[in-house]
């Protein structure tokens, strides 16, 4: 067996007995409202809100700090899509059902996090133009991840994957952006 091997089945193991506490775990009502509200914040209608209030409001670096966002979401995007399609990794829910959320997902697959990727890429890519804002972002940004755990749309590891990249990307586009095009 190869060691790449060995690691995946201790990451699918810790990601499965996590798996199998949440979705037994009958959470508070206003918990489970948080986390679906957070999940629906990173549906991307989100996104595009604050894109629209930072063209109104966001000053002379406005149309920078757009396009490093959108930069570094439309890159996530790309990435998640070919990933998810690479990993066919099915979705927690579908392997252990959840006690009482049955939110449907927006795809198929669950490796790795598309909401979390696009909401550090968005929150890191954005955030360092309006360092009031950052920390508002990246706590959402993280809230978001949590949700999709607790939602049993992903395992850990897939939200621990799309935060890496999403915080890479993020970092990436900012500095690009602010750089090279400022």
């Amino acid at each position: 067996m190869t060691v790449a091997r060995v690691v995946w089945r201790q990451l699918e193991a810790g990601d499965y007995g996590l798996m199998r506490r949440v979705h037994r775990w009958l959470a508070p009502r206003p918990f489970r409202y948080l986390m679906v509200a957070a999940t629906r914040m990173g549906d991307g209608w989100l996104w595009w809100a604050l894109g629209m209030a930072l063209l109104l409001f966001g000053g002379q670096d406005r149309f920078i700090a757009i396009s490093a966002g959108a930069a570094a979401a439309g890159a996530g995007i790309l990435i998640f899509c070919s990933l998810k399609h690479t990993s066919k990794r099915k979705r927690p829910f579908e392997i252990v059902p959840h006690c009482w959320s049955s939110i449907a997902p927006p795809d198929r697959y669950s490796f790795p996090s598309g909401h979390t990727i696009t909401a550090f890429a968005i929150a890191l890519s954005i955030g360092p133009f309006y360092p009031p804002l950052l920390l508002v972002l990246v706590a959402t940004a993280v809230l978001i991840a949590a949700s999709r755990i607790f939602l049993g749309m992903h395992f850990l590891s897939d939200v621990l994957a799309g935060t890496i990249i999403g915080i890479a990307l993020g970092r990436l586009s900012f500095h690009f952006f602010f750089f090279h095009l400022r």
